[in-house]
Parts: C-alpha cells; sequence; structure tokens
C-alpha cells in the first residue's frame, strides 16, 4: 500500500466498540470484497470491503474477520484468517499478509490461514445461538452483483439452518458515523492532498486546455503524495457540463469565459476527501459569475453553521432550502410568485440547487450513517450547494468537509483550500 501503515490500536478500538453491541452468545463474520474480473484475464483494481478494513486494518482480497467475544476460550474471539501466501505468490503478485505482519497491521493474535475457516467456524458455532452477517443497507445502495458476502450468506444458511441471523450494518452506521481521532487525521491527509491538487491547477488552467489534460495534473499530484488517487470519479466540468450533476467524460476543451466545476478529491488510507471548486477558465469571473458564486458561498457559510450536535438532517436540509430560496430571488432566478406557487414536494429553488446539501464521509465517500439520529460530535460531513443555470451556460458548486464540535461551529478540514473568488483570481493570474 501507498500510505503509511495505521496504528493497530485504531482498529482494536474499533473492535471493542463493535464486540461491545453484539448480543450474547454470537459471532460476526465480515468478508473482504472479490476482485472484480474485466474480460480475458484483466481485472479491476482491488478495494478493499471497509467494514473488514475498519475493524482490522487488513487491506488485501480473501481475507475474513471473525468476532466472538463470548467463545469460552480467548484465542477464540478475535481470529483474522488470510490466504496462505508462499514464494510462488510472492514473485507473481508481490508480498501478502504473513502471519505475524496480520497481527502488526490488526493487533489480532489468532491468525489462521483461510483454508482453515470452515472448521474454525464450526467449533464457534457450537459455542454460539446467533450469527450477525453484513448486508448492505446504506440508503443509496444500488448493487447488482453478487459480493463475496452474498456467497457467505447463501452458504451458512444452508450449513447451520438452527442459528439466529441478526444484523452487523445498523451497528456499523452508528460506529462509522463517529470518527476517532485517528480516521479524523487521515481524512485530514486526504484533504491536504487534495489541496496539494487544486493548487496545482490553479496555476494549470487557461483557455484552450482539455478536461482530461486537468484530471492528469490532479492524479499526478494525488499519486505522488500516497493517495491511490481519486476518492471518486472525478468531475471537471467546463461550461455547461457543470449542469450535468454527475458529469465524468472530462473529454471537452476549456474556453476563454467559461467557468470550470471541479468535484473531485483524494483519498488517502481508504478515507475519502470530497472537495468542489469552481473556477474561471481565464482567471476572472465576469460580474453575473461572481454574484452567483458569491451567492452560492454565502449559503455553504450559513449552512456549515447549523452542523451542530443535536441537528437533525432533514430540518437541516429544509432550512439550507429557505436560505437558497432567499438568494435566488436576489439573483432574478425566481421570484415570489414562483415561491408563493411552489409544490411542497419539489420547492421552487429545485429548479436550480436540486440535490442535497450534506452527506457523511469517512471510509466511503457517503459514508455510513443513520439520517433519522440527530448529528453527534466527530461525525463528518460535507457541505455542498450549488446553483446551476443551464440558460446562462455555467454551474456553481462549492464544498468543504467538516468535522462537528461538541460545541459551537464545525472544523473545516479544508479551511486552507482557497474559496473566496478574489483569492482564486489572484491564485490563477498570479
Amino acid at each position: 500500500m501507498k500510505y503509511h501503515q495505521i496504528d493497530r490500536n485504531l482498529f482494536i478500538k474499533n473492535r471493542k466498540k463493535f464486540m461491545a453491541e453484539m448480543k450474547p452468545k454470537s459471532v460476526a463474520v465480515f468478508n473482504s470484497n472479490d476482485i472484480y474480473p474485466i474480460s480475458a484475464d484483466s481485472t479491476m483494481p482491488f478495494q478493499q470491503h471497509r467494514d473488514i478494513f475498519y475493524l482490522s486494518g487488513a487491506d488485501q482480497e480473501e481475507t475474513i474477520l471473525l468476532l466472538c467475544p463470548d467463545a469460552p476460550y480467548e484465542h477464540l474471539r478475535e481470529i483474522l484468517f488470510v490466504r496462505e501466501t508462499n514464494e510462488h505468490i510472492a514473485i507473481w503478485e508481490g508480498e501478502k499478509l504473513t502471519k505475524e505482519r496480520a497481527t502488526e497491521v490488526s493487533g489480532i493474535k489468532n491468525i489462521q490461514w483461510l483454508q482453515d475457516f470452515e472448521k474454525v467456524l464450526f467449533e464457534i458455532m457450537t459455542y454460539c445461538d446467533t450469527i450477525y452477517i453484513n448486508t448492505n443497507e446504506h440508503y443509496r445502495s444500488s448493487v447488482q452483483t453478487q459480493t463475496r458476502e452474498d456467497r457467505f450468506i447463501k452458504w451458512w444458511k444452508e450449513k447451520y439452518p438452527a442459528h439466529q441471523v441478526a444484523k452487523s450494518n445498523p451497528i456499523l452506521q452508528r460506529l462509522r458515523s463517529i470518527k476517532e481521532s485517528e480516521e479524523l487525521d487521515l481524512m485530514q491527509k486526504a484533504c491536504d492532498i487534495t489541496e496539494k491538487g487544486f493548487r496545482r491547477i490553479l496555476g494549470f488552467t487557461k483557455p484552450g486546455v482539455m478536461e482530461y489534460e486537468i484530471e492528469a495534473e490532479l492524479l499526478h499530484e494525488f499519486v505522488r503524495n500516497r493517495s491511490k488517487g481519486f476518492a471518486y470519479g472525478p468531475i471537471i466540468a467546463s461550461g455547461n457540463n457543470a449542469n450535468v450533476l454527475h458529469y465524468v467524460e472530462n473529454n471537452q476543451q476549456c474556453k476563454d469565459g467559461d467557468l470550470i466545476l471541479f468535484d473531485v478529491a483524494a483519498e488517502y488510507a481508504n478515507y475519502s476527501s470530497d472537495l468542489s471548486r469552481t473556477i474561471p477558465v481565464n482567471g476572472r469571473f465576469t460580474d453575473r459569475q461572481k454574484a452567483v458564486y458569491n451567492a452560492v458561498l454565502r449559503v455553504k457559510k450559513e449552512a456549515t453553521k447549523m452542523l451542530v450536535p443535536g441537528t437533525l438532517w432533514k430540518q437541516y436540509h429544509m432550512e439550507v432550502g429557505k436560505i437558497m430560496t432567499s438568494e435566488l430571488l436576489g439573483l432574478g432566478l425566481i421570484d415570489k410568485a414562483d415561491v408563493q406557487n411552489e409544490n411542497p414536494d419539489w420547492p421552487a429553488y429545485k429548479k436550480y440547487f436540486m440535490h442535497g446539501t450534506s452527506h457523511h464521509l469517512g471510509l466511503d465517500t457517503h459514508d455510513y450513517g443513520l439520517l433519522v439520529q440527530p448529528m453527534e460530535a466527530n461525525m463528518v460531513f460535507t457541505v455542498e450547494p450549488g446553483i446551476y443555470i443551464p440558460a446562462e451556460g455555467f454551474g456553481i458548486r462549492l464544498e468543504d468537509d467538516v468535522v462537528i464540535q461538541p460545541t459551537g461551529e464545525p472544523f473545516n478540514l479544508m479551511r486552507n483550500i482557497p474559496i473566496e473568488a478574489d483569492e482564486i483570481e489572484s491564485l490563477m493570474n498570479a
């Protein structure tokens, strides 16, 4: 892995928190992700399942974590199963976790080879009444591919039909949404790498440059700072492309007078950052562009102040909608009649700001978090309002990542990344 080794005490703490939530006489199983095929002998780059990483730090395929806090023998309470490595694998695929290295990474003393999993599980199941399975219940989940977890669940149900079943996901939704200090440090690192990339393209962007050339500059800067690369598919949308919310082609020329909307950020050690900025191709905003830009920035600043303990996600978005409505009235994009006659299910402001303002951020870009629960200290949220005006040929989105504090306004992990229009212009024309 490119990233520096993470202190294993983070994973030890995470496992303790999870096991404290488990029912008596229960076992929980977590599987790594598969390596997914493309065609012939080609595969997609491996991405570890975030749950097993969160609980163990193990960042390779064919790995299983087993937790059984009530096992009668201490060595059976935490077991990590990894693929047995050998000289042939080392030559063809590179270093894999040895038993010693797996303990060093995870803090788990009992490391077993994967081939022994079924035998060990059989013994543990004789001590347990319940098994926790790890289904994906994220509110944005839409998965059609059968995963390693899916195959395990099917096998387990046939092998042990008399045992009760429980779900790991509700526990993880709560635990993963509140970050430990080590996690916040890793996310700050991801944001710092993102800052380096953004500052680099401020000096690179000019009329005539291609969107993909900017993408290449960003990737270069991210990887040279120990990131695997983009935390999500990069959006580099010039001109009217910005009005396609998930524009990822990045294949158009950036023209004089246009704006470029960036929604692009680095990952670090599997932790995501999430940045949006909008800059003028030629280094100068027009008066109209700057007016809309500053309206978005004002909404962002006011929305950020509301991210405090006790805030409810749904009500927060309603309040942000009221602020955005006021700004759109000031810009002449809507009028009072539009507001008076609006559909409550799709308010007038949604014509120009149709997405949400904030989401949880962490190991996943749209991270775990139960949206019906009040916000708590050490949750991390994005703040990303936007105004999109196809008729005028541009769209603007501004986004930072913030940590909710015990009291007062949140802490901005992207506080050092330029955002004021005058500063953007100054840096682009330095």
